[in-house]
């Protein structure tokens, strides 16, 4: 998949990785609408900036009636909170795979025939491999990843036909604010070493896409899925 020319549309600009993704792809020569719940706070100079509440089916038609011009989707917005699985609040946990898994598969569902009128284009969706090993303290979060990930599977098989390029992008740890944040207040030490730079993830990410590859993974990423292969465990951070 070219990205140099394409039309892209990204989803949570307003900080983090998606803030990254809108600026990365509009220097490497794509025109880009950049989306957020909030559109006053994003910062992507050159941008179209479009106010977008992946939850809210009004608000992602609207979205796909706009942007008719997209051939590349990168569904990165989502909620990372929701909490213990067994005690936690229902309504959060609720939120989180509303938003990973019914709000990325809102998207899909809006774009696709989008996507097929302009030729099939690609759609990336940025997982986690918290999808592979649960995290304790966030267990919801990573059930939603988890989710979210067969959801991928399956509509990359759904799409094949149509000469659509579906890819998940699996982190292990991103160096956001979010992600600092949750390591503060849960009282745990991040292992430098496994923490990217949400640039360098997005660089990543976008010479996965273009090179055509499906599944796209750093090395903790790797690492992860390489434990599927033996018994059940929780993330090691």
């Amino acid at each position: 998949m070219k990205l140099h020319g394409a039309t892209a549309l990204v989803t949570g600009t307003n900080r983090g990785a998606g803030h990254h993704f809108a600026v990365e792809l509009l220097r490497r020569g794509a025109k880009v609408y950049a989306t957020a719940r909030r559109p006053e706070l994003v910062d992507v100079p050159g941008a179209e900036v479009v106010r977008l509440d992946i939850t809210d089916p009004s608000s992602v038609d609207a979205a796909a009636k706009l942007a008719g011009d997209v051939d590349v989707l990168i569904n990165n917005a989502a909620s990372t909170a929701g909490g213990n699985l067994v005690t936690g609040d229902l309504d959060a946990i609720r939120q989180v795979m509303d938003s990973n898994y019914y709000g990325t598969l809102a998207m899909i569902r809006a774009f696709a025939p989008v996507l097929a009128r302009n030729g099939g284009g690609a759609i990336l969706n940025v997982l986690s491999a918290a999808a592979w090993a649960t995290v304790e303290g966030n267990t919801a979060y990573a059930a939603a990843k988890s989710a979210e990930w067969g959801l991928t599977n399956g509509v990359r098989v759904e799409l094949a036909g149509q000469g659509t390029l579906v890819a998940g992008l699996v982190p292990g740890l991103i160096g956001t604010r979010t992600l600092l944040d949750f390591a503060e207040s849960a009282g745990i030490k991040l292992p430098e070493d496994d923490v990217l730079d949400p640039a360098d993830l997005v660089n990543l990410a976008l010479d996965g896409l273009e090179a055509g590859d499906i599944e796209i993974l750093d090395r903790l990423g790797a690492d992860t899925k390489a434990i599927l292969a033996g018994p059940p465990r929780a993330l090691d951070l």
